[in-house]
């Protein structure tokens, strides 16, 4: 068997906790959040028909510009208004948020303080 990163295993874990308690549905769907080690990207799911309806990262052509020359933390604030906005244009004011895993402190965090600032309920 391979060497699996125990902190990766212990993630994994945590997701899989998190994600049996909560659900996207169109009423009020889920804000997933991943973050790589350069990066960080948000998504509004629909579980119940497996819909994403917006997404966002720190790569995309909107925000990259923005982004290069900043810290990663106000990345994700930019990704978090980003993210909030998008949502709004297609009607989603309410959502359940997932931090798939990820400690709520730093970049997960700012993304989702930014993205209640800007106009979405969680």
């Amino acid at each position: 068997m391979a060497n699996v990163n125990p902190r990766a295993l212990a993630r994994e874990k945590r997701k899989k906790a998190i994600r049996r308690k909560i659900k996207g549905t169109m009423a009020r769907p889920r804000l997933s959040v991943f973050r790589s080690a350069r990066h960080i990207y948000a998504q509004i799911v629909d579980d119940e028909q497996g819909l994403t309806l917006t997404a966002t990262s720190s790569l995309c052509p909107e925000l990259k510009d923005k982004t290069r020359g900043k810290k990663k933390i106000e990345a994700a604030m930019l990704v978090g208004e980003r993210i909030a906005l998008l949502a709004r244009e297609k009607g989603v004011q309410r959502v359940v948020f997932d931090r798939n895993g990820f400690f709520y402190h730093g970049r997960v965090k700012a993304l989702s303080e930014a993205a209640r600032k800007n106009g979405l309920e969680f």
